[in-house]
């Protein structure tokens, strides 16, 4: 048994190279076509995970999606320095199963726009539904489900995600003045 590793491990070391490669292709073709689908990008899009967006998104600079999905309806608007964990999703189009005439839901649909500030952070698997705002400096915890706004600098988190905590202000804002001179990065 103990030989069959030495005459496998090549195979397994090429098989992880071939997948990294892969990953890698794909993390720049999905970043080509966020650029070739979105409504505006802003610059320093990066990509570190399968992601896409819609034609009515808008990406301010340097946007760190690591594996966000992005469906059509709404309007969704991020702001500079987001960042997002893996597989985080934003829904803006819904059902609208009180205006139509068919059951469980009808066939019209319902688009209601984001809105993300800057130097947001979302955590991985986030659910972001249609007609929230993240204020600038938010932070979501992993896992969670958005349904409402989140004040600037607030931590949410939970299903639905509550607003449990603000980030400290006066740090924020001292990182925020001292990014603009140039002294931190």
């Amino acid at each position: 048994m103990y030989a069959l590793f030495f005459v496998f491990r090549p195979f397994v070391r090429t098989v992880r190279l071939v997948k990294k490669i892969y990953n890698y292709i794909e993390c720049v073709y999905d970043a080509s076509n966020i650029s070739k689908t979105a409504l505006q990008v802003g610059h320093g899009l990066y990509v570190g995970g399968h992601s896409f967006v819609s034609t009515t998104t808008v990406l301010g600079d340097d946007v760190n999606f690591n594996g966000m999905r992005i469906y059509d309806g709404g309007y969704v608007t991020i702001g500079s320095h987001f960042h997002s964990g893996k597989n985080c999703k934003i829904i803006t189009r819904f059902h609208d199963y009180d205006g139509d005439d068919c059951l469980p839901y009808g066939k019209n649909y319902i688009d209601k726009d984001v809105v993300i500030g800057d130097y947001v952070w979302l955590g991985e698997g986030v659910t972001i539904l249609g007609g929230v705002t993240i204020g600038d400096g938010a932070i979501i915890q992993a896992y969670s489900t958005v349904v409402n706004d989140i004040p600037p600098l607030g931590i949410a988190g939970g299903h639905p995600a509550k607003l449990f905590k603000s980030r400290n202000s006066s740090h924020y804002h001292s990182l925020l003045s001292r990014l603009s001179t140039g002294v931190v990065e």
